[in-house]
């Protein structure tokens, strides 16, 4: 195989590789398959050099590249497994895929095109001080590591090695304080895990000024300028932010609908309309032949009302056991055509622990979901590929209930005026973040010490609910989707000045990347005809 072949396919595309990964390739000799790997690699961990280390880091992602290669191919990389270690865990593949199916093998057939990425760990223990610590001292770990690759960050050291005498430099801390100074100046506290020293922003600066009124607390950012331990002069901010995506097209196709916030079991929850849109995905609708392409349903939290959920709740609830409530919805979910796969996170209502990461639906009171075969359930937040095909690796979507969202609309001053009526906004923000809840107050924390939240790979759609506001954009290259509500207007909305959607539902084609919002309430329009 010529070097200089690889050479060229990889700088088409943007991409470097260092030398030892280029020769662990080129010693293949199958020029197609390699380009199809690296190509492979790149689109699953978005990242723009390729290196042994990669291959090494992505060894379970790489099996999954090497099983979808034709027999012949598999053969001509035999040294190239050897060298990556690979050797063991193809053979498994290879041995599974020979003996008989067991019933969980035959569960994962079923559900081959969509495949959960992320698992919440499950823990007993109690939380004590040290879980936070070791927590924000892993999340700093990583979102410097993600800082340190922006170019705008130049001679970086850590704050215990600032000095007057200094030249321009760069640290990354992670925010602890945040206030305004009486020349109306912002000064944050910032700290890595060798010390403290304070940023001061001028305000005479406006565009660094405006960046720095949108830093969060407990959030980490880069810092560019000059100073000591004692005061860091910034000229500019840099937040981790996401890179630009490739945007990303199947060869089928097949199309994916986000909904949430159904509130079964709510003298609200607008059933009829609910009814109105099984019919659609089953045809019975005039005009639904673009139904027959739907194969994923998300369902973004919220899906039943939930008891106790907050003072007086019974009095609002049509069915007030939150049992019945699963059963009577898994009954209406069960009238949907079977091809459909369901994917079910857990909100706020549904009988989980409110401190986030939240794991799947409790069996104890979702069993009839559990009994489904096209149901699959996932923790909140969790990261979801579907639609992956022989040579295309699917969409990787992260679905996240949205908790979060109230709190960083009330206190980000770029998404204060709009609030919860543009989600999307929100969505962007922590994206820009890398993280769905930076500021520890923002939600109610469970401190794993792998920080769930922080969103380490970028996805190509995040969707939410949580805000009964359906909304639409894009940041990067991310679809942001955001679900609207199938229960009506609530007195706690209408306090908040909240304007939800009704039985909205967003729509996405992986083949053409076309987006539709179909529209399932129809009161208004026949009041409209009276």
């Amino acid at each position: 195989m010529d070097p200089k072949e690889i050479l060229k396919f990889c700088i088409e595309r943007g991409l470097l590789i260092e030398p030892e990964a280029l020769n662990m390739l080129i010693e293949t000799g199958d020029s197609e398959s390699v380009k199809l790997i690296i190509e492979k690699l790149r689109d699953s961990t978005r990242k723009k050099i390729i290196t042994k280390n990669l291959f090494e880091q992505n060894k379970e992602k790489v099996v999954q590249f090497f099983s979808t290669l034709p027999k012949e191919n598999q053969k001509q990389l035999e040294k190239l497994k050897i060298n990556l270690g690979l050797q063991i865990e193809i053979s498994k593949e290879i041995s599974l895929e020979s003996s008989p199916l067991k019933e969980d093998t035959r569960e994962e057939e079923e559900h081959s095109d969509v495949k959960v990425l992320s698992k919440i760990q499950t823990s007993r223990k109690k939380i004590e001080v040290d879980d936070f610590v070791k927590n924000l001292r892993n999340r700093f770990y990583e979102l410097k590591n993600i800082l340190q690759e922006h170019r705008e960050l130049d001679n970086l050291v850590s704050i215990n090695k600032l000095s007057k005498s200094s030249p321009r430099v760069s640290i990354i801390g992670m925010v602890s304080e945040k206030r305004a100074t009486k020349n109306r100046n912002i000064i944050f506290e910032v700290e890595d895990l060798t010390g403290k020293t304070r940023v001061l922003i001028n305000q005479n600066k406006p565009e660094l000024y405006k960046k720095a009124e949108e830093i969060c607390l407990d959030s980490v950012i880069g810092f560019s300028g000059f100073g000591d331990s004692e005061i860091f002069f910034a000229n500019n901010i840099v937040f981790p932010d996401s890179v630009l995506l490739e945007k990303k097209q199947s060869p089928v196709d097949e199309s994916a609908i986000f909904l949430g916030d159904l509130h079964y079991g709510s003298k609200l929850f607008l059933e009829e309309q609910f009814r109105k849109f099984i019919d659609y995905l089953n045809g019975k609708i005039p005009g639904s032949q673009e139904a027959e392409k739907i194969r994923y349903l998300f369902l973004l939290g919220d899906i039943v009302s939930g008891v106790g959920v907050y003072p007086s709740q019974k009095k609002d609830l049509k069915i007030d056991d939150i049992e019945l409530q699963f059963q009577g919805l898994a009954e209406l979910l069960g009238k949907i055509r079977k091809d459909i796969k369901i994917i079910i996170s857990p909100g706020n209502h549904d009988g989980v622990r409110l401190l986030e990461p939240q794991p799947p639906l409790d069996e104890k009171y979702a069993w009839p979901l559990y009994n489904m075969r096209n149901v699959i359930l996932t923790a909140n937040p969790a990261y979801v590929n579907i639609g992956a095909k022989q040579n295309f690796f699917g969409f990787e979507i992260l679905t996240y209930h949205g908790i979060s969202y109230y709190y960083y609309s009330n206190s980000v001053p770029s998404l204060i005026e709009k609030g919860l009526n543009a989600p999307d906004k929100v969505m962007a923000y922590l994206l820009k973040n890398r993280h769905l809840a930076p500021t520890y107050s923002s939600i109610q924390y469970f401190p794993f010490e792998k920080d769930e939240l922080l969103i380490r790979k970028i996805p190509d759609i995040i969707v939410s609910g949580h805000t009964h506001k359906c909304a639409v954009s894009s940041y990067n290259g991310t679809l942001l989707i955001s679900s609207g509500t199938w229960e009506e207007e609530t007195e706690y909305q209408r306090r908040k000045g909240n304007k939800p959607d009704f039985c909205k539902v967003p729509m996405f084609n992986l083949k053409t990347r076309s987006i539709k919002i179909l529209d399932f309430d129809d009161r208004n329009k026949e009041e409209n005809g009276k």
